[in-house]
């Protein structure tokens, strides 16, 4: 990467360090640290919103994700604009009325303590872990360029938003956020822009079409319903409806930015617009990922895109092995070159037949690669059994380093950086307001000065930091970052949406009912991971609905014990 980039890159994230300290510095009481004093504006909130849920990860491995996979990933959002209207009508105005800081102190309020603690504690567990993927993910990026170790830059990105976030709380971040998703936006479509620009010449925008959706690439929805499929439109319109509900109503990380509304109306605007807007932007995404497919459809890719990995193969003593594999998957991947023009001479003259011959040999020969891929990989595993084989989450940032040119290389990876530095910021935030409202002031200290607990939430910032730092350490063993993400998500949301569910709607079921019917469902999601194949996004819906169906039952025995 050259000077012009690093200064691109770097330039940005320290004016947003320094931006998000001087704008947010001097907060006197933990009203303004963690609701910013409930003067944030619906376009903020819409933007907090986003960039809380677009982190790196979503920037760096969705590409990959659609690389390897295709577009149907786009189906998970499907129920997120059902989810925000809800949520507008329910959530909002209860919250607000109530003048909560965090979503779990209206548990105590509707059902009893233990719930209220139940709820913070499994936002704590699975929101403390996911951290650490929102910061794994730029400090890869940072051990890739500069050949760092990944400890190392997972330590120094995790102190700059912890710098920043421990300082200024709730403003701070809402005000970085807005200078984070203009990068990102800037980003995003330059390098949307730049992958049409490296295309051949004589491809045009209708042909990287054909060859994405001949190949499979484009398959963004598919109505046939199987419970073995991870994505498709039922299990994206049901399951990610349940789990847009949990995640944006449950979770401290995104309620507490519609929290800082000015007014009701405000943050109702804030979520709906979100519900609009998230779409378009992950399809856009995803289509990246699609189109740099193409594009390595007419330029050789590597044989395995972390180099990293490569590197020391090449030098191991498989060296010969894996340059005999290099040189195979060229052949093919020039053979495949051939079909592929075939296939777009027979679409621009009309002939079906020359078109399937043509997506028989290409499919052929696609296969043959993944083939080769898998021997390499096994390669790989043998030199060092500890190496990290999957390498989706590198396909993304291998092209942007060695195909944009000087400058564009800056600015997108402090694209990427920001991402992840507004998604950590917020998490953190959201952790420290948990710790400090719903476990520290009111089992620990009860009375306390507006300093004493202004200066716990600070240090309760820098502990979930530097606990979501430690996790990072791990990371990388995961898999593809988005869906390691979202499956550890879903693993708690079912339960916690669940309880809220009852708070909301069911008001004749009490909170013993509740506490023992939720530490069953979280019992039956974490043994359907362990031990069936059901893909995660229906594990918020079984969550949900086994809690629900078993205070049911379980109600009518508690109801004269019951506390609330």
């Amino acid at each position: 990467m050259s000077g012009v980039d690093w200064i691109v890159m770097s330039s940005f994230l320290a004016f947003v360090v320094v931006y998000g300290v001087w704008k947010s510095h001097g907060k006197k009481d933990i009203k303004d640290y963690f609701l910013a004093n409930r003067t944030t504006p619906w376009f903020t909130v819409t933007l907090s919103i986003m960039a809380t849920q677009a982190s790196a990860i979503t920037f760096l491995s969705t590409p990959g994700q659609a690389y390897v996979d295709g577009m149907r990933f786009v189906q998970f959002y499907l129920g997120l604009p059902i989810a925000m209207v809800i949520l507008s009508v329910t959530a909002v105005p209860i919250f607000h009325n109530l003048n909560v800081y965090t979503a779990y102190e209206y548990l105590e309020q509707r059902f009893d303590l233990k719930n209220r603690t139940l709820g913070s504690v499994l936002f704590l567990i699975q929101r403390g872990l996911a951290a650490g993927f929102t910061i794994f993910a730029p400090a890869l990026i940072i051990s890739v360029l500069l050949g760092w170790d990944i400890r190392l830059t997972i330590f120094v990105i995790g102190a700059m938003v912890v710098l920043y976030t421990a300082i200024g709380g709730t403003d701070a971040v809402n005000k970085t956020h807005l200078l984070q998703m203009l990068i990102i936006t800037v980003g995003m479509f330059s390098a949307l822009f730049m992958i049409f620009r490296l295309l051949p010449t004589d491809i045009s925008f209708m042909d990287a079409a054909h060859v994405a959706g001949k190949m499979g690439k484009l398959n963004a929805i598919t109505f046939s319903f199987d419970w073995r499929d991870r994505y498709n439109f039922w299990s994206g319109l049901i399951g990610g409806t349940f789990l847009a509900l949990s995640y944006f109503g449950t979770d401290q990380s995104q309620v507490q930015r519609y929290l800082s509304g000015r007014s009701i109306a405000q943050s109702r605007m804030g979520l709906l617009a979100n519900g609009v807007i998230k779409i378009p932007m992950q399809f856009t995404i995803l289509f990246i990922g699609a189109m740099v497919f193409v594009f390595y459809q007419f330029v050789t890719p590597p044989l395995f895109f972390n180099p990293v990995e490569t590197e020391q193969i090449q030098a191991g003593s498989y060296a010969a092995e894996y340059q005999k594999l290099e040189t195979d998957y060229s052949r093919v991947h020039e053979e495949k070159q051939q079909y592929i023009r075939s296939m777009l001479a027979s679409v621009k003259a009309n002939n079906k037949q020359g078109i399937d011959s043509a997506v028989s040999e290409i499919l052929s020969s696609k296969e043959q690669e993944s083939g080769i891929r898998k021997q390499a990989t096994e390669l790989i595993r043998q030199m060092n059994p500890k190496a990290d084989t999957n390498d989706t989450n590198y396909i993304f940032l291998y092209f942007v380093i060695n195909f944009f040119p000087i400058g564009l290389i800056g600015l997108v990876l402090a694209a990427i950086i920001s991402a992840s530095m507004s998604s950590t910021s917020a998490e953190l935030n959201a952790l420290a307001s948990t710790t400090v409202i719903d476990i520290y002031k009111r089992m620990v200290k009860k009375e306390a000065s507006e300093k004493h607990y202004l200066m716990v939430s600070k240090l309760a910032t820098i502990f979930w930091g530097f606990y979501a730092i430690l996790f990072a350490l791990y990371a990388n063993r995961l898999g593809s970052l988005i869906e390691a993400v979202n499956i550890l998500g879903s693993l708690f949301y079912g339960t916690i949406l669940g309880i809220f569910l009852i708070a909301f709607y069911l008001k004749k079921i009490g909170g013993n009912a509740t506490f023992f019917a939720a530490i069953i469902a979280e019992a039956v999601v974490i043994l359907c991971f362990a031990f069936t194949e059901i893909p995660y996004l229906w594990y918020n819906v079984i969550g949900c609905i086994t809690l629900i169906m078993i205070a049911w039952v379980m109600n009518p025995w508690m109801e004269g014990r019951d506390e609330g």
